[in-house]
């Protein structure tokens, strides 16, 4: 379930709650009468099931509550209550297949920005990616693997793309080209530093080493990207966010680009070119596969938007 808040202007407030009374996937409808301040109006809350969600909000945004007041979502962990069973029961499909597109949107537009914490985590794991290739540690290179924020940006690209929200691809593609340069250039730099005073030993690269995958590029190598953006993909649009760790850990984007600066150090030309080619495969794999899942996606909801009913009947 969601609860739903919506700050409405007084002569729509009628309007919203008949549309939401009439919905057959909502519970526990509560209004305050004159209860918002900035912007003034009233307050509407309401429980909704997760299928329900995306039909409701566009209706309320097609009442321009998004403009004149606001509105708000956010998941209920717990609802014991026959009202709220009885709209799971009646709203149509499973809430766990069920996308609400503006949360998408909202979450993946956060995600996807530029800024100082975003970059000082890339930086960390690509550091840790190279500690992780100089120290021949697998270990190493998977939690580096999970600290990198890249998939923010990436699902963000198919996103915007899928639903050419030309501003959200723009966003999301100047993180992903500031962000990787300049975390490969630190890790360059901190790297070239460690092997002058003799912290790390970049020669130790060359042979054979567990943690070759990382520059190993190939058709599994994209197979893996494919099967990891989609993977992502259904964690980002459905109740099962908790698969995102899998999808951290299973694509090589921060270690090649740490193994790359650890490779050009050490003068492997040729495994650093390798690592920077793995990296733009799982990028491109990973952004295509979350476009496609999110293509299917859209049309199966539209689909079964035909067989929706409208009310409680």
């Amino acid at each position: 379930m969601l609860h739903l808040r919506a700050v409405c202007p007084p002569e729509q407030t009628d309007q919203a709650i008949e549309l939401l009374r009439a919905h057959a996937g909502t519970a526990h409808l509560i209004v305050h009468r004159g209860a918002a301040v900035a912007p003034e109006g009233d307050l509407i809350e309401v429980d909704l099931a997760r299928e329900a969600a995306d039909e409701v909000v566009d209706s309320l945004c097609a009442l321009r509550l998004d403009r004149t007041g606001g509105i708000t979502l956010e998941a209920l962990d717990t609802a014991l209550s026959d009202a709220a069973d009885a709209a799971e029961e009646a709203a149509p499909g499973e809430g766990a297949d069920a996308v609400v597109w503006q949360e998408l949107l909202g979450r993946t537009g956060e995600e996807s920005r530029w800024n100082a914490t975003f970059q000082a985590f890339l930086v960390i794991a690509c550091l840790l990616a190279a500690v992780g290739v100089i120290t021949d540690s697998p270990v190493t290179v998977v939690g580096a693997m999970v600290v990198g924020p890249e998939f923010g940006p990436l699902a963000a690209l198919a996103v915007g793309a899928v639903l050419r929200r030309w501003d959200l691809l723009r966003q999301a593609a100047a993180a992903l080209a500031v962000g990787f340069p300049v975390a490969m250039v630190f890790t360059g730099a901190i790297v070239l530093l460690g092997d002058a005073v003799g912290v790390f030993d970049t020669a130790a690269i060359v042979g054979n080493h567990e943690v070759d995958f990382v520059y190993q590029v190939g058709e599994a190598s994209f197979v893996v990207a494919l099967l990891a953006g989609a993977a992502g993909m259904l964690a980002m649009t459905s109740a099962k966010s908790a698969a995102l760790v899998g999808v951290f850990i299973s694509v090589t984007t921060v270690p090649a680009a740490g193994y790359a600066m650890v490779a050009a150090v050490a003068g492997s030309w040729d495994r650093a070119g390798y690592s920077i080619l793995q990296l733009f495969v799982n990028l491109v794999g990973i952004v295509l596969a979350a476009a496609i899942v999110l293509i299917l996606r859209r049309r199966k909801q539209r689909s079964g938007d035909l067989l929706r009913p409208l009310s409680r009947g």
